[in-house]
């Protein structure tokens, strides 16, 4: 009993002494490179998670962790039952962290920087088909909340946009004469999106009503209680839709988006123009979100190159 006493003592000890630039490095994440409130939440709960670890391996400071403790470390939260996602994002943060201790001449290089990222799996969310989508918009209600909720679907669908670019809009973002929007994704930065016809109409019919909500502010869309929709409460309002409207498929924000980019690039085949749409900085992001079937990339092929003519004599 007195063993496992001075175990925990010490596992505290080294835990309080990792804690300290972990915190000023999340200050620095908020002040500094004001980095949006959940990537900040995502940090710390990775960070603190690798300072348990650490201390269960007695690091009493970062200064003495190498390549082979950070490995030990990921080992470690594999062993625990952490996915390859839940993985990368763990070693992610912490390689941030520690390239952040580089810049502050608290480390003369970054140990995580040469381990891998554990492979991860080509995941995509199924999208969901154009009649689904037209069951899910059908909403015969008039009252605010349900005009307000068909109108975040069209904007999703409409749009492509983000969960956290949807809560984030503000009245005087929309240009609903020549039927746009600014938007803000992320690092901040700022694009202009087309509305389209639905979008549109439903928009003009949510305004006329949103006074009804009595709004604190010029968030677009509101609570019951006239505050800033929370991003928790537009997941959990989509999924209840789902069910009423009587689709199999679970309704969630990024399914919406991922349907507009495949919807949008099977129609055109237009990569690029998706990638804006979508404020990817990287085009392979784009195509991680989108894909195209075989038979389609097929006839785009056969219609565009000039060496190809398949199957043609």
């Amino acid at each position: 009993m007195g063993d496992i006493l001075v175990e925990q003592k010490k596992e505290q000890h080294y835990s309080e002494l990792l804690t300290l630039p972990v915190e000023q490095f999340l200050l620095y994440l908020k002040s500094e490179k004001q980095l949006s409130l959940n990537t900040q939440t995502n940090y710390r709960r990775q960070l603190y998670a690798i300072i348990k670890l650490a201390s269960q391996i007695e690091i009493s400071c970062w200064q003495n962790v190498d390549s082979s403790a950070v490995r030990l470390l990921i080992g470690r939260s594999k062993r625990d039952g952490l996915n390859t996602s839940s993985l990368a994002l763990r070693l992610s943060a912490l390689r941030s962290f520690f390239n952040w201790m580089v810049k502050n001449g608290q480390l003369n290089a970054n140990p995580a920087k040469g381990v891998l990222t554990p492979k991860q799996g080509r995941h995509l969310p199924k999208n969901i088909n154009i009649d689904d989508i037209n069951q899910l918009m059908d909403i015969k209600y008039n009252d605010p909340l349900s005009v307000r909720d068909r109108t975040m679907l069209e904007l999703m669908y409409g749009s492509g946009l983000r969960l956290s670019e949807l809560v984030g809009l503000n009245c005087k973002t929309l240009n609903l004469i020549d039927g746009e929007v600014r938007v803000v994704g992320k690092g901040n930065k700022e694009r202009k999106l087309p509305l389209g016809r639905e979008s549109i109409k439903w928009l003009r019919h949510w305004l006329s009503m949103r006074d009804f909500l009595s709004p604190h502010d010029d968030a677009l869309f509101i609570s019951k209680l006239g505050k800033r929709i929370s991003p928790r409460n537009v997941e959990k309002r989509f999924e209840q839709w789902g069910i009423k409207q009587g689709l199999s498929v679970h309704i969630h924000p990024h399914k919406l988006r991922h349907s507009f980019a495949t919807h949008m690039l099977e129609a055109s085949g237009d990569l690029r123009a998706v990638q804006e749409l979508l404020g990817h900085a990287d085009l392979s992001t784009t195509q991680v979100y989108t894909h195209l079937d075989f038979n389609h990339l097929a006839q785009v092929y056969d219609s565009a190159h000039p060496r190809a003519k398949r199957g043609k004599n």
